[in-house]
């Protein structure tokens, strides 16, 4: 299964270029089963790297431009009354689909930004009180712009702790960036991209991450950095349960990817960052990203001269 990864990583660097380990990340939370957020400036690449990804596992993709005045319905769908047949039919919304984009998620209103928790942890939506599964696989991506806070609500812990990772793709080097001008001249990389895995190749794959092999000391370590995070004093919200089952998903997607049989705590060292940083509330001055850096220098690290 893994040359199919390898296949899969290829594919999203024709479209998207330098950014190595961007997709390595988003694959992490692909084959995790979580979801990511993308938090970065426009026009670096977060929507083309989605609608990249849909196309190479031949899945259905759905983008959702957030706005204040967007529905909870125009996300999940509605059930609207059919005069020629008397009754209501269901009008499925972009939530079913197997690549879902919410740009500028933090646009939208919390009342719809809701419309996702459900969807996001369970793979359904309920309306009107009928459950309905989505398709899977199932990944959401999110966006949303770091600076400009005019016009946004910030996303509430619930939401925030859905996502299995965050991170910035950037800018890219003088020379990634004369590359992406050479390939877009006749172009359009993402549209040119053609299918090479399946869906079902990606739930399979999925499930051997699950069963990846993770001993106890490596999951001491996780334990230790996640309860590390709620006693640690320049933090007012500490990493939830969820968080850390999150964070071992993740190093499991992270040791599968480099092609190895087992998760050691260096595989959680990793991700650790871009698991954990999102998910905690600093003290005011206190940046989220340097506070986790700082927990992951402290704290022991199993085979590396310390115990847990």
């Amino acid at each position: 299964m893994r040359e199919q990864i390898t296949v899969l990583t290829e594919n999203l660097s024709q479209a998207i270029v330098g950014k190595d380990e961007a997709i390595r990340l988003v694959l992490v939370a692909l084959l995790s089963g979580g979801h990511a957020l993308l938090e970065d400036v426009p026009g670096v690449g977060k929507t083309l790297l989605a609608k990249s990804l849909a196309r190479s596992i031949n899945g259905k993709f759905q983008r959702v431009q957030c706005t204040p005045d967007l529905l909870p319905t125009d996300i999940t769908g509605a059930n609207i009354w059919n005069p020629s047949q008397r009754e209501f039919e269901f009008m499925a919304g972009p939530a079913f689909a197997n690549v879902l984009l919410a740009d500028e998620i933090n646009r939208a209103t919390p009342r719809t930004q809701s419309a996702l928790l459900e969807v996001m942890e369970e793979k359904q939506v309920t309306i009107d009180g009928q459950t309905r599964s989505v398709p899977h696989p199932f990944f959401v991506i999110a966006t949303q712009n770091p600076i400009e806070y005019q016009g946004t609500f910030p996303l509430p812990e619930a939401q925030m702790d859905r996502f299995t990772l965050s991170l910035k793709l950037g800018y890219p080097t003088e020379g990634e960036e004369l590359q992406m001008l050479q390939r877009h001249l006749n172009l359009t990389p993402a549209e040119d991209l053609q299918p090479c895995i399946s869906l079902e190749d990606v739930a399979a794959l999925q499930q051997e991450v699950r069963q990846f092999k993770i001993e106890e000391l490596t999951q001491r370590y996780i334990v230790d950095l996640v309860r590390g995070t709620r006693d640690h004093e320049d933090i007012t919200l500490g990493v939830s349960p969820r968080g850390a089952v999150a964070l071992q998903r993740a190093a499991q997607a992270w040791a599968f990817l480099g092609e190895r049989d087992y998760v050691n705590p260096a595989d959680v060292k990793a991700v650790a960052p871009q698991v954990l940083a999102h998910r905690i509330i600093p003290r005011s001055g206190k940046q989220a990203g340097a506070i986790i850096r700082q927990l992951l220098d402290s704290a022991p690290v199993p085979g590396a001269g310390g115990t847990l």
